[in-house]
């Protein structure tokens, strides 16, 4: 996870403006940020059931294999509608192994522990998302953006193929196969996780609408340039870090719902922060604040992974991803569609939603359902 991380998140966060340079307009762009969504909702069922019955490891590398032609395809795209097709490959990593992840930190923690699981997985995954944009940023800069993003890509490549071996010696369970279908995983949803994700599909939304604007806004609008947009998203990720842990040893002091409850609201002040920033401080400020999105993050997935069933972790976990994405799919192409009336109308539509999702939440889901 580390090692693929490292290499993606060197180019990821630009591939709004690697479409751009070759060609796709807003539109498309939006349309971009949909079909990843749509992906990313298409493939977490699948990959849960993959994880239940083949096994964390055979699972994990059958997911990293095919990320890998995605982001061939990406290195090779003659022009931008390329980019489609390599994101049908790429997110296989990003949603596939993700109810993965989830089922073997369930299968290796008991109930009490996994909000602080989570959040020591959230660190090491984001570890990469500060340092490898500011050095992406540096590449693009220097070397060009199209040439720049390749660069970024052949690192990616390389350390997928070093992350092999290691999931070969790592202790992988393989699960009881249950026989449980798709059905059966939707009725052993408890009610109150049905209450976070409707909940959780109007912060996504919220977020859907403007994040893959975000790079636009920011270096288009502003005139910020992409080496310092960089900077800003590390600046992003090094605040979700700092308050991981401080907000796990809390999470076990005052229960969950509080700490979810401040990340969704950061998700609803985000975007209005970012086209409220006067100069560059005000964007950093900003970007503190979109870290901040994280706060309850690992309380949130431990309270989905305590709901499952633990002979279908995986699926249950990828069912929850599976509805919502499909909800929040159609979120950047409306955000597209905002985005050709004024730049700054999506970011005030999606804090209105992110406001929605926090009083949702606050109003539905229940404290002793929340806690440990």
């Amino acid at each position: 996870m580390f090692l693929v991380g490292l290499g993606e998140e060197l180019w990821k966060k630009f591939l709004p403006k690697y479409l751009e340079m070759l060609g796709a307009s807003a539109t498309a762009i939006g349309f971009f940020g949909t079909a990843e969504d749509f992906f990313d909702a298409f493939y977490q069922y699948p990959g849960g059931w993959l994880a239940d019955h083949w096994g964390r490891r055979r699972a994990f590398l059958a997911f990293l294999a095919a990320a890998a032609i995605g982001y061939l395809i990406y290195f090779f795209s003659p022009a931008w509608p390329w980019l489609f097709l390599g994101l049908a490959f790429a997110m296989a990593w990003q949603s596939m192994a993700s109810p993965a992840m989830f089922a073997t930190i369930g299968d290796a923690l008991p109930k009490e522990r996994r909000a602080f699981g989570f959040t020591v997985y959230s660190v090491l995954k984001r570890v990469p998302m500060v340092i490898s944009p500011v050095a992406g940023g540096v590449l693009m800069a220097r070397w060009g953006l199209r040439n720049g993003t390749r660069a970024g890509l052949a690192i990616t490549l390389l350390f997928a193929g070093i992350a092999v071996p290691l999931l070969f010696v790592m202790n992988l369970r393989v699960p009881a196969k249950g026989s449980v279908k798709l059905g059966g995983v939707w009725g052993s949803f408890h009610a109150t996780l049905k209450r976070l994700l409707l909940s959780d599909i109007a912060i996504r939304t919220c977020e859907g609408i403007a994040d893959i604007f975000t790079v636009l806004y920011v270096t288009n609008v502003t005139g910020i340039s992409i080496a310092r947009y960089g900077v800003l998203v590390a600046v992003q990720l090094a605040t979700s870090i700092a308050v991981y842990l401080p907000a796990g040893r809390i999470a076990e002091r005052i229960g969950r719902k509080p700490l979810v409850i401040a990340t969704f609201v950061c998700f609803a002040l985000f975007p209005v922060a970012v086209v409220l920033a006067k100069n560059s401080w005000w964007l950093a400020g900003a970007f503190v604040i979109g870290g901040l999105r994280e706060i309850g993050e690992p309380c949130r997935k431990a309270m989905i992974v305590d709901f499952a069933d633990p002979q279908a972790r995986a699926r249950s976990v990828g069912l929850y991803y599976l509805v919502r994405s499909l909800s929040v799919a159609p979120a950047s192409v409306i955000g597209g569609l905002l985005w050709g009336i004024s730049p700054r109308i999506p970011f005030f539509a999606a804090g209105l939603v992110g406001v929605a999702g926090t009083l949702l939440f606050a109003a539905t889901v229940k404290e002793e359902f929340a806690a440990n």
